[in-house]
């Protein structure tokens, strides 16, 4: 894993379409996972030292609680970690059909004896139960009482990765000659899973449709299977091919077999044109070229003549930070603060803009809606913060944390820990808050009203734009 901080997006972008909520985040199957997080990549130090070599399965627990306690943003009640590990193991055993009890430890708040505690629990489940699993699944027990300590602070962003996921998470940040097919993946609540091809993508010209369904990936069912596993399924080496299966919606006779040839895939971020003197840019997502698009964007709106500035942010999960300082960095002047990130001790890390303003862009008016988040919540709330944008839409989803990532020793696989929060230029906290719309424009969440005639909010960032000319 590299060391350097690394900012990726959480796409928690839940929608209406066709009539049925889908639930959980939007993917894609390019290099550049949309459904990844925010994130840096820290290092645990030379933990293997501490045990005099590579720990054992035991103390791999005790790291977990130790690194857990000792990084997370909010303190922890120290018996929390027991529960987590004890419930975790119990359903693990149960689900292979194994009644098992565990013995009960009691915390001290000294974090030395409560990880030999853990560690005690993990011993006794392998000794009592291991020899009852199958090969190979006593790795699991392990994995399971990690997992446990990590899901016991109800925090959905702190998790711990195995090593197939945190290999397959190096894979995306190192890109490489992994290839997808061009597809958004949505889940359904009745555990379909359909598909929203990229024009001009290696989908679209095989012919897939939007809303087509998908039945199999190389013969693997897809029915009921999260989007990340079924973007697990779909990528793979650049030119090599992928056989699926798909149905349009409500017509599940219309099966068909697509046999597609993996790409690399870029999608650019920024989709801009020039309607009545406005310059709207939509921004689906905080890539690594996104500001560079932003910025090639507003000079080109500017150079046009363009009177004002439409920036839509509706169902953006965010992405990289960095993107976000600076695209802020657009509009304010050298210095200024752009988002500010406090850790648990109530330090500050505060990162400002860049010294590459643009003079002149003004009126803006930005777009936002429930599924906007992270990186664009610290957008659309530090050009609030500093009023150069008036926010049109509804309450952003308030996604305001940063993780960070601790590989384990050897191939253990890793931790994910929230460490810190983010508050706009004027101390306003994000997390579970969300921004809230100067004007208030409620909206069906529905990609296919986005730019149409139907589009209510859009209408009422176009009137602001002329009231704000107008003044």
């Amino acid at each position: 894993m590299k060391s350097r901080a690394l900012l990726v997006a959480l796409v928690i972008a839940v929608a209406a379409i066709a009539g049925a909520l889908y639930l959980g985040h939007r993917a894609s199957d390019t290099a550049q996972s949309g459904s990844a997080l925010d994130f840096r990549v820290a290092t645990t130090g030379n933990i293997a030292d501490l045990f005099g070599g590579a720990p054992d399965d035991a103390q791999l627990v005790g790291i977990a609680l130790q690194q857990l306690e000792h990084q997370y943003y909010k303190p922890i009640n120290p018996q929390t970690p027991f529960s987590g590990e004890t419930q975790a193991l119990l359903a693990y055993l149960k689900g292979k059909h194994i009644a098992a009890t565990l013995p009960h430890e009691t915390a001290t708040g000294d974090p030395s004896v409560d990880a030999s505690r853990l560690e005690d629990i993990l011993t006794y489940a392998e000794s009592h139960y291991g020899a009852r699993l199958a090969p190979g699944d006593s790795d699991d027990l392990v994995q399971t009482a990690i997992g446990g300590i990590m899901a016991s602070v109800n925090d959905p962003y702190t998790v711990y990765l195995s090593p197939r996921e945190i290999r397959q998470l190096d894979e995306m940040l190192a890109g490489g000659d992994f290839g997808g097919i061009g597809v958004y993946i949505y889940p359904m609540r009745n555990g379909d899973v359909f598909v929203e091809p990229l024009d001009g993508m290696p989908a679209a010209h095989a012919g897939m449709k939007a809303l087509d369904v998908l039945d199999t990936v190389d013969g693997a069912r897809i029915h009921g299977l999260s989007p990340d596993r079924v973007q697990d399924l779909i990528r793979g080496r650049a030119g090599s091919t992928v056989t699926i299966t798909a149905h349009p919606y409500q017509k599940p006779k219309g099966e068909h077999t697509y046999h597609i040839v993996r790409e690399i895939i870029h999608v650019p971020s920024v989709h801009a044109k020039m309607e009545n003197g406005i310059d709207y840019i939509r921004l689906s997502e905080f890539g690594e070229t996104s500001a560079q698009e932003m910025h090639a964007a507003l000079l080109d709106g500017k150079a046009r003549g363009a009177k004002g500035y439409i920036l839509d942010f509706r169902d953006n999960g965010g992405g990289l930070v960095d993107a976000a300082v600076d695209i802020v960095s657009f509009f304010v002047p050298a210095g200024q603060t752009v988002v500010a990130e406090v850790d648990r001790d109530g330090n500050r890390n505060v990162q400002t803009a860049n010294g590459t303003m643009i003079d002149g862009l003004q009126p803006v008016v930005i777009l936002v809606n429930k599924y906007t988040a992270s990186a664009s919540e610290i957008t659309a709330g530090a050009l609030q913060d500093y009023r150069l944008a008036t926010l049109v839409g509804t309450q952003t989803f308030g996604k305001g944390v940063v993780q960070s990532i601790y590989p384990m020793p050897g191939d253990a696989g890793a931790l994910k820990i929230t460490t810190a929060r983010y508050v706009t230029p004027n101390g306003r906290d994000i997390q579970h808050r969300g921004i809230r719309p100067d004007v208030l424009i409620d909206q069906s969440v529905d990609p296919r009203l986005i730019d149409t005639p139907a589009d209510k909010q859009l209408a009422a960032a176009k009137a602001r734009i002329g009231q704000l000319l107008h003044r």
